[in-house]
């Protein structure tokens, strides 16, 4: 599997979770401390994700931190991240096999001046994202609702069934 199939199952994964997340937390009967927890948790994702898709295109991204002052409603969150997510999923299919390794010089939030290359940020992107997901999961495994699955197997398998042949 080349680098750029890999990445395009793991953005096209990170969508389908992403939506599977929201429509878990709609329904949840987080404490209104937890669900604003979750709601803050995933918008940190999203602000991060919107900052790395700023430095893969080359322009300011505009955040003074990690994370946004205000926070967003659950459904305002859920069509924003629905609409990044797809961004990097034409993003990833868009790029030619040599830019993955072009390497690209940024700012992070605190000032700090940073490089990495496209991949390496399309893979903090998906490990990031996964992390705080899992942060969120464990919100709603203390009130006994199981959280989605957030495994790139199951992913796999659900899209592609024939896998499950031996």
């Amino acid at each position: 599997m080349s680098t750029s199939t890999l990445l395009i199952s793991l953005f096209e994964q990170k969508a389908a979770i992403n939506r599977e997340f929201f429509a878990a937390l709609a329904g949840a009967s987080l404490s209104s401390d937890n669900r604003h927890i979750a709601i803050r948790t995933l918008n940190h994702i999203h602000t991060v994700d919107r900052i790395f898709a700023a430095h893969l295109r080359g322009e300011p991204h505009g955040f003074e931190a990690s994370n946004t002052a205000a926070t967003p409603t659950l459904d305002e969150l859920r069509d924003s991240v629905a609409e990044v997510d797809g961004w990097y999923v034409d993003y990833v299919r868009g790029l030619a096999p040599e830019q993955f390794e072009e390497v690209l010089s940024f700012r992070f939030t605190d000032g700090d001046a940073g490089r990495m290359s496209r991949e390496e940020i399309l893979a903090h992107v998906i490990h990031h994202g996964s992390h705080h997901r899992g942060n969120v999961g464990m919100l709603m495994k203390q009130i006994d609702e199981p959280p989605p699955r957030d495994l790139f197997t199951r992913y796999l398998h659900q899209n592609e069934p024939q896998r499950r042949e031996l």
